[in-house]
This record gives C-alpha cells, sequence and structure tokens, in this order.
C-alpha cells in the first residue's frame, strides 16, 4: 500500500468535565432543535443528565454556527447491541436523507467500510486496518471496550448516502462512561474528507492497476489476500474463497487472430467478469491470460461464484473485426478453511494446482478439490 500523508482536519473544542459549558436553555430545545434521545427522558443519574443537557447546548450551538464539521451525541448501554444518537447535527440527516429518529438504521444501511491507520514514525508506513459491515457487527462490542479503554474514538467511514454517491467521513470522538448508570456516551464529530480519500485512491491505483483490463493486479492481490488472511486470524470472518482462472487456448488466439484479437480477448473478459461478478467480490489479472477472484462465504458459494463467471464467458460472443473467437476459461480455487495452514503461498499454489487440474480434465471447468473425481 503507497505511504499516506496525515491529514490534517479540523477539530471541535475538547468537551472534557472541565470545559466552560453552555448551559441548556429552552430556545434551544425549540421544535427546530427537538430532543429525540433517552437519557433526558428516562431515570438516570443527576450527573449523567446535567452533563448530557450542557454538551447538547454547547452541540447545537456549534451546529447552528454554520460549520462543516457534523457534531454528534451517541450513546449505549453496556452489555447491550443497541446504540442511539442523543444528538445528532443536521448535516448527516441530510447526507444519509433521513429524520434523527431513522439515523442509526440510515446509517446501518449505508455503511461499506470502518477503516483506522496505525503508524509508529515518519519512517514507518501506515498500516491501514478496514472492518466490512458484518465485521463491524460482529466486533461492535470489542470497539465500544476499546473505545472505552483509550477514551477515544478516531476512524474513517466509507458510506453509501444519497444517490449511492460514496463519501467518506472521518470520525473523531471522546468517550465518557458513567459506571452508576451503565451508559457511555461519544461525544464526536464528523468530518467529510471525501477528496482527501478519493486522492489517496488516485495515488494507491497508480501502478497498481491493469492497463489493458483496468481490472486491479497483482500488487493488490497480495494486499486484498493479507487482509482476508488477517480477518480470519481475528476471527471478523469464518472464510473466504480464493480462485485463479485462465483463458482456454489463448496462444492459439494469439497465433490464428494476432495479438490485438489477444488483447480485446483479454479486456472483454475482464468487462463480462466486472458484470458478473456482486458488490462484495473481487477481480483482478494475475498475469497473461490468467486473472484472480476472491469472495467470501463456503467452498460451495466459491463454486457458485466460479460457476456463474465460466457459464457467463462461455455464452458471450467475442467478435473482432467480424470475426468470432470461441473463448472459455478453467478455474481452480480453494477457500481458507480447506488449509491446514493458512497463509498467501499456500492460497495460490493450491488454486493453482487445481486449475492444473481443470486443464487436465478437458478445460471449460471449475476444480475445487484436488481429487481428479472432482
Amino acid at each position: 500500500m503507497v505511504p499516506v500523508r496525515l491529514l490534517i482536519l479540523p477539530r471541535l473544542p475538547n468537551w472534557n468535565s472541565t470545559s466552560p459549558l453552555v448551559k441548556a436553555d429552552p430556545e434551544i430545545m425549540s421544535a427546530q432543535n427537538a430532543y429525540h434521545g433517552r437519557i433526558l427522558n428516562q431515570e438516570f443519574s443527576w450527573e449523567l443528565q446535567e452533563r448530557l443537557r450542557d454538551c447538547i447546548a454547547s452541540f447545537q450551538a456549534y451546529d447552528n454556527s454554520g460549520t462543516p464539521v457534523i457534531p454528534y451525541i451517541a450513546a449505549w448501554q453496556e452489555n447491550s447491541q443497541d446504540i442511539w444518537y442523543e444528538f445528532v447535527g443536521q448535516g448527516f440527516c441530510r447526507l444519509l436523507g433521513c429524520s434523527e429518529t431513522e439515523l442509526v438504521e440510515a446509517f446501518k444501511e449505508s455503511f461499506i467500510d470502518r477503516r483506522v491507520y496505525h503508524y509508529q514514525d515518519v519512517e514507518t508506513k501506515i498500516q491501514e486496518e478496514v472492518l466490512g459491515a458484518q465485521e463491524l457487527q460482529d466486533y461492535r462490542h470489542g470497539l465500544r471496550e476499546e473505545g472505552k479503554k483509550t477514551g477515544t474514538v478516531e476512524a474513517v467511514y466509507k458510506l453509501a448516502a444519497k444517490n449511492e454517491k460514496i463519501v467518506w467521513l472521518k470520525d473523531q470522538a471522546t468517550i465518557e462512561t458513567y459506571e452508576t448508570d451503565r451508559i457511555c456516551i461519544s461525544l464526536g464529530c464528523l468530518t467529510d474528507v471525501t477528496k482527501e480519500m478519493e486522492q489517496k485512491a488516485l495515488l494507491e491505483q497508480i501502478g497498481y492497476f491493469d492497463a489493458l483490463t483496468n481490472l486491479p493486479n497483482r500488487n493488490i492481490m497480495h494486499r486484498i489476500l493479507e487482509i482476508n488472511i488477517s480477518q480470519m486470524q481475528r476471527r471478523s470472518i469464518s472464510d473466504f474463497i480464493f480462485l485463479i482462472l485462465d483463458i482456454d487456448h489463448f496462444k492459439k488466439v494469439n497465433d490464428t487472430y494476432g495479438h490485438q484479437a489477444g488483447d480485446y480477448v483479454l479486456a472483454t473478459l475482464a468487462e463480462v467478469m466486472m458484470a458478473t461478478k456482486r458488490k462484495g467480490d473481487e477481480i483482478g489479472r494475475y498475469g497473461g491470460e490468467e486473472f484472480f477472484g476472491l469472495t467470501h462465504g463456503n467452498i460451495q458459494s466459491g463454486r457458485e461464484f466460479a460457476e456463474r463467471l465460466r457459464r457467463k464467458v462461455e455464452e458471450t460472443p467475442f467478435v473482432y473485426k467480424g470475426r468470432k473467437i470461441v473463448v472459455t476459461i478453467s478455474i481452480g480455487l480453494v477457500s481458507a478453511t480447506q488449509l491446514n495452514n493458512l497463509d498467501e503461498e499456500n492460497l495460490i499454489s493450491t488454486a493453482d494446482r487445481r486449475l492444473y487440474l481443470a486443464k487436465q480434465q478437458g478445460r471449460n471447468r471449475v476444480i475445487a478439490a484436488d481429487e481428479s473425481a472432482d
């Protein structure tokens, strides 16, 4: 991964217990700024409720100032998966196209992934930790405990906002714990860093995408495998499938129709596979006439993914300068749980061995086990 320069982003004031706070005003609790939380309407400690009133007043004043930063107050009870907002800036509701009472569900539906960046010093490459939607749900308790321990949260969220527009929000928050009430509140702000993250993605793409097919190349494959192996080791995911596929008799295509026709076949195959894969699937160019893929689920779902690709390629007409070219593919695949020793080398060598079996058994087929009878 390309090293990323740290972003200097605006911060909200440091809302800690010693900060001067604006007292709640009845006018602030107007219809325009209606309270939709829970804590002030239930029996919780005076300390928590008074603190929350002061914070809401401060956050509302800040939000009403016209700042592009979105302030929020989230809350949750210990030993509960439930989370809610005590206050949120109106910019967040506009972004997700929902009301404040719908915000929790709207955020879940728009969520794509959560990213955290770790670094030691200026000489160390920044490490990117990515959690997808299901992983975030599975690891939510651990993230909350981590936030309680450190007292802070800093992450970047990738969201599909209104009209499926991709938006990146940087979250910076302070966590306060009220042991008597068994309540935690997160006092934070969200900053739109979409332009910065798009620039980061552009820098990563330079030298990481194949010029002919516009697919990720082998360098990105290494990164994808690294992430998924790490997620397996953390038990964030239960399994994933890696596959290698090869165009059958590709040398004959080049010899018969010419290398420009071969390039046409490679580029068209890439388009066909990209149109066939699902949102969470990965497709890339391994090298030459070989491609790689990755999907989540068990070995059976992996076979179904591979078969969809194989059938779609077989059914697609490849016509170059009026001449029809017959194109089929062979695929070898392996699931992470099939391996006793899960590492990148074993994944690639096993998928490659099964690809060779598919070639031996007549091509235009999928092999997901080492037995020749598969």
